[in-house]
């Protein structure tokens, strides 16, 4: 056990237990663990060098059990800035699975400052921002709203994030759209419509917290409002007048003016516009 402990990462993975269930502590890890205090094990750089995804790894665990009213170790910090280039070594997949991990993070914010920091962010996604993260995080909780890590990457931001993070290319379309949508300018009640209520919401709360402004407390229902409308129109309404691109030219000016309406508007009313 002893031997085995020393080449974990940090003293709090480096905890045991007998078949009677006796927790065994060789490196004091209980004690740091309680204390919400991560440690590498021995020299941190030496750590590192054994698997750089323990610099990506350091800041996942800060933010599930770190102690967030302390600074983080200046040392570990040191050690993992030192070691940058050994990122690039790494499978997208992992850092694609550790990124996912600390932006689940009930309040990933400030361990995501501090990997921006470090210069690591940099390095897995260039472009990203923790800039605005706290702000969703806060306005997450106003709208008890669950943790999402896709949104909270569509936040961030990224070059070529789901390319980088190997994302599925289900969660890469879901990226693209959050972050289109929430940047795009549109209201909430069409963002319900387009994205679907959780989406939605998810969207708004990005684009409040890029603002820095309050989410509204009439937005939810605004939301809940569009994702439960259905355009009353039919191409098969208008192809007595139009064919071909200007069919579907018609069907999206009469979308806008429906939306615009605020769902108001009826099948007959559209048309006659």
């Amino acid at each position: 056990i002893e031997e085995d402990a020393q080449r974990r990462d940090f003293t709090m993975n480096a905890l045991y237990a007998d078949a009677a269930g006796k927790v065994l502590d060789p490196l004091g890890g209980l004690g740091d663990l309680r204390a919400r205090r991560l440690r590498f094990i021995g020299v941190a750089e030496d750590r590192i060098r054994e698997d750089y995804l323990r610099s990506l790894r350091y800041f996942r665990f800060d933010a599930w059990y770190g102690r967030h009213d302390d600074g983080l170790d200046a040392g570990a910090l040191a050690a993992i800035a030192a070691n940058l280039a050994g990122i690039d070594t790494l499978s997208r997949e992992r850092v694609g699975a550790e990124m996912v991990k600390l932006l689940a993070a009930p309040n990933p914010a400030r361990s995501l400052a501090a990997m921006e920091q470090a210069g690591v962010l940099a390095r897995v996604l260039p472009g990203a921002s923790s800039r605005d993260l706290g702000v969703l995080v806060h306005l997450e909780g106003l709208a008890d709203h669950a943790p999402d890590w896709v949104q909270r990457l569509a936040l961030i931001g990224g070059e070529k994030a789901p390319q980088r993070l190997r994302l599925s290319k289900k969660d890469a379309r879901r990226l693209e759209g959050l972050a289109q949508a929430a940047r795009g300018g549109a209201g909430p009640g069409e963002l319900g419509y387009r994205l679907g209520a959780g989406d939605g919401l998810g969207a708004a709360l990005i684009s409040a917290a890029l603002m820095g402004q309050p989410l509204g407390d009439a937005v939810p229902g605004l939301v809940a409002e569009g994702a439960s409308a259905a355009f009353p129109v039919k191409a098969a309404d208008l192809q007595d007048r139009f064919e071909g691109p200007a069919l579907g030219a018609e069907l999206k000016r009469l979308e806008a003016v429906w939306i615009a309406s605020g769902f108001a508007l009826d099948r007959d009313g559209l048309l006659t516009k």
